[in-house]
């Protein structure tokens, strides 16, 4: 792993990483990954090419290709050096044969398992990473509503998803919070739904450095309470039964927990707190930050920090509806 010249962090900052990563051997991982680029990863669109035949094309070019997952052979890493670009400039990218996606954030997509001719809502959908994904586990089956509040994300959106071929893709325009109470009122239930929230982006430090420069409490505290609210709204409009993903790629428990335990509160026992499994090193969610003590629930939540799989870091929670 090459190390380059980073932004130093804030202090506070620091003080509140060494907290979450008690040991001092992890803490140095942690600060040492930090400095390095994420791998190169994409995964297969199946909707247009199988897993064999897209290695099959990239080898000719003579690029390295592994499949770090067993249980997910679409997931591929490019070993060998690339120029600058070179993976968003090949041929088979522009045709939508793969999409160049970080290794974690297909986690949240990886844990909710959408199945064909299900109706699925991609609530903070832009720029599509995770609805192509879901878009191909779904076999272009079933209704896959995806929604982005910023019109120029949007447009990113459409573009992505008409590369890769999602047919069974309808795009929204809207506040998150006010489309599910739309949803509520007209009776429309999902099977699943994804609140992949906005955050303060503490995993994207590897792949985005300015982060540190631009990270400030301010910005966690007023994104804990939309992504509570994003949630609680969203859970209106899933169906007794279905099953709903809060993700984030910040490290923050104010964010992460600290909203889960807000949440569980105020639906009771409408909702189940569900485990699951990665494919990759996870860590349970803490059950305490700051003085505050959460839901013991909460530990069924999975951490993913970069050091522990040369990735970005993660954070994935599950639930299900249990009552209406």
């Amino acid at each position: 792993m090459k190390q380059r010249r980073i932004p130093d962090p804030k202090p506070l900052f620091v003080e509140r990483m060494n907290k979450l990563i008690t040991e001092e051997k992890d803490r140095e991982a942690y600060w040492e990954i930090s400095k390095t680029e994420p791998q190169n990863s994409i995964r297969c669109n199946t909707i247009k090419i199988s897993p064999e035949e897209l290695i099959a094309k990239l080898e000719a070019r003579g690029w390295k290709i592994s499949q770090p997952w067993k249980n997910y052979p679409e997931v591929m890493i490019i070993e060998s050096e690339l120029k600058p670009g070179e993976l968003g400039r090949s041929i088979e990218h522009l045709l939508g044969y793969y999409y160049v996606q970080e290794l974690s954030s297909m986690l949240p997509i990886v844990a909710l398992a959408p199945k064909e001719n299900e109706l699925f809502l991609d609530l903070c959908a832009a720029p599509g990473s995770k609805t192509t994904q879901a878009a191909a586990k779904m076999k272009n089956t079933g209704t896959i509503i995806a929604n982005e509040v910023s019109l120029g994300r949007l447009s990113i959106l459409a573009i992505n998803l008409e590369r890769c071929g999602a047919l069974n893709t309808i795009l929204s325009r809207k506040d998150g919070r006010s489309l599910c109470k739309n949803f509520k009122e007209l009776g429309i239930e999902f099977d699943k739904i994804l609140v992949d929230a906005p955050c303060s982006g503490e995993g994207t430090i590897r792949s985005s450095p300015q982060t540190y420069i631009i990270w400030n409490p301010r910005t966690i505290r007023a994104m804990s309470i939309l992504q509570e609210t994003l949630f609680v709204n969203s859970f209106e409009a899933l169906k007794v039964g279905g099953e709903i993903i809060y993700s984030t790629c910040t490290h923050a428990p104010e964010e992460n927990e600290e909203v889960i335990d807000r949440f569980l509160k105020k639906l009771g026992n409408r909702i189940e707190v569900m485990d699951f499994e990665l494919p990759v090193r996870t860590r349970p969610g803490i059950t305490s930050w700051e003085n505050k003590e959460y839901d013991k629930r909460v530990v069924k939540a999975k951490r993913v920090y970069p050091q522990d799989n040369d990735t970005e870091g993660f954070f994935v929670s599950k639930f299900r509806k249990v009552k209406p």
